[in-house]
């Protein structure tokens, strides 16, 4: 447990959660048992799809795999204690248990936030740089930009966690939402929390800044190349591509804005758990619908897998109840 201020403080809490209706709780648990199950069967088949198919052994697609990586662990992190308080009405979280929470969280969210921004570079030497892209984006690079993007996104977490839990928790053991995240955890401390609040604005906000210019500026680049492009269908296939990586980062963003880049006190907490439902729980089963609904690559890969599935297995005999299967 990490060292705190005195010893007279609670060592667990209790999540209040999204709503006390049973037959609501009955409703979100089944929306969100589904909801998880798309995210896990999307991110973790998106890593098999692009492990199986050597034409999707690309920057983009490797970059994609990483991002597929960091969505299954922070809806992992959030959503299966949802729907174990929703399913059982145990609400019940110790300090540890949420720091490891929280840690694990802020961990997988941080990562996907730089995997964007690699993934923008990317689009970058693609469009603008398409005679060098080659030997700009190598496999040591692709992999050095992947491990940069988890190995900040642990030491951010690593900070964020150790300057939370060093607090005090003396006032309430009752957390005012589903999961445990910075703004309703904070209100909880009897400590002077000025320093710990002003450094995850700090850092929450040079991240976001400098990763949204990163973006933007890519993006400028990107836009005025394929202004310039004279054929019609290298505008389209180019546009095509940065589609589904400006959609995943406008969602993003937005909710990190929204959530992290306002004052504590404008801070609205039932507003908040809708936006914590759809940025911890919505968002991670989303992304890989976003890249694989608009990418013919990806649908074509999953077309060639599950017909090689098909040909290697194959009903050969059926009597009565029971179905036999045979392989190849």
């Amino acid at each position: 447990m990490f060292p705190r201020e005195n010893d007279s403080e609670v060592t667990e809490f209790i999540l209040v959660g999204l709503t006390n209706n049973p037959t609501l709780q009955t409703l979100l648990f089944i929306m969100f048992f589904l909801i998880y199950l798309i995210a896990l069967v999307g991110n973790l088949g998106m890593i098999l799809l692009i492990l199986l198919d050597s034409r999707l052994h690309t920057p983009m697609y490797f970059f994609l795999s990483s991002l597929s990586l960091a969505d299954f662990g922070y809806s992992s992190a959030v959503t299966p204690k949802v729907m174990a308080g929703l399913l059982t009405g145990d609400n019940i979280i110790s300090c540890n248990h949420c720091a490891t929470q929280f840690f694990f969280f802020a961990a997988c969210a941080i990562a996907e936030s730089n995997l964007l921004v690699a993934m923008a570079y990317d689009r970058y030497a693609a469009v603008c740089k398409p005679l060098h892209y080659t030997t700009t984006m190598t496999l040591n690079v692709c992999t050095a930009l992947s491990i940069g993007s988890y190995a900040i996104a642990f030491l951010d977490a690593s900070i964020h966690t150790g300057n939370i839990f060093r607090l005090s928790f003396c006032r309430s053991n009752v957390i005012d939402h589903f999961f445990c995240d910075a703004p309703s955890l904070l209100p909880l401390s009897c400590s002077d929390r000025y320093i710990t609040e002003l450094v995850i604005y700090l850092i929450v906000s040079f991240n976001t800044v400098f990763s949204l210019m990163v973006i933007l500026t890519s993006y400028i680049l990107v836009f005025a190349t394929i202004l310039r492009m004279r054929s019609s269908e290298g505008r389209q296939k180019a546009f095509s591509t940065c589609a589904s990586h400006l959609t995943a980062v406008s969602i993003l963003y937005g909710i990190i804005t929204f959530m992290y880049l306002q004052p504590s006190s404008s801070h609205s907490m039932g507003t908040d758990k809708i936006a914590s439902v759809f940025y911890a729980i919505v968002i991670p089963m989303l992304n890989p619908l976003i890249y694989s609904l608009r990418n013919k690559e990806v649908k074509n890969a999953f077309l060639k897998v599950q017909d090689e599935i098909l040909d290697n297995f194959h009903l050969f005999s059926f009597d009565g109840d029971v179905t036999h299967w045979e392989y190849k």
